[in-house]
């Protein structure tokens, strides 16, 4: 079977575009290696990609992507290998100074466990491993257990993002590092439909939109 076609002209654009104005700097990181001062933890979800929604030039973000964008506890004995080998690398070899957790609106793995969808196969592996949300959803009940399916959702994804950070302080190279001052968690929200990202305050307990006047003003201008 061939390589995908779309991939193939995409790559294609990419030398003929973003490679030619950014060739020196594929070259300093080929050279220099990368030091990203950021690492955002995303969903696999096609739509939400962090590059693009932060308009990142390469070597800016490492980027560790899942389903749901969990973390799950730390784990001395090495389970969750993957989730806990990206963030030891990025703290203990990158350095980075801040972590980011950026959940996502009409989320498929948060939809899949508030509904308690069958498995897609004997595995179950996303079913496995959505039982991580089950502290997210037990601190939202049972305050929005009456509420419509979508405000649920809407408030599950958000719980899931800052319970995400209580997880990654189990980890004691994020904990001391944090406790010093030297390394920031953020819980971060992308709505799809609109292109709206809010960010968690720990003092006020909520999310808040980020540039939301020049959101609001972009969906104020006509379109054609």
């Amino acid at each position: 079977m061939s390589f995908p076609e779309r991939l193939i002209a995409g790559y294609r654009a990419f030398l003929g575009n973003r490679l030619r104005r950014e060739q020196d700097r594929y070259r300093d990181l080929a050279e220099s290696g990368q030091s990203p001062e950021i690492m955002v933890i995303g969903c696999c979800d096609s739509r939400v990609s962090p590059e693009v929604i932060f308009d990142a030039l390469p070597g800016e973000l490492f980027v560790m992507r899942n389903v749901a964008n969990l973390v799950p506890p730390y784990t001395p004995d090495g389970a969750q290998r993957a989730v806990s080998a990206a963030i030891e690398y990025a703290v203990q070899a990158l350095r980075v100074k801040h972590i980011v957790v950026l959940g996502h609106g009409d989320c498929g793995g948060i939809r899949a466990f508030a509904e308690h969808a069958k498995p897609l196969s004997p595995g179950d592996f996303i079913g496995r491993w959505m039982e991580l949300l089950a502290p997210a959803a037990a601190s939202i009940e049972p305050q929005y257990q009456h509420a419509s399916l979508a405000d649920y959702l809407n408030h599950l994804e958000r719980a899931s993002a800052v319970k995400t950070l209580d997880n990654l302080m189990s980890f004691p190279c994020v904990r001391i590092l944090a406790e010093r001052g030297k390394l920031h968690l953020h819980a971060a929200h992308f709505a799809v439909a609109t292109g709206l990202l809010s960010v968690f305050d720990p003092e006020t307990k909520s999310f808040a939109s980020i540039a939301g006047a020049e959101h609001s003003r972009l969906f104020a201008e006509p379109r054609f």
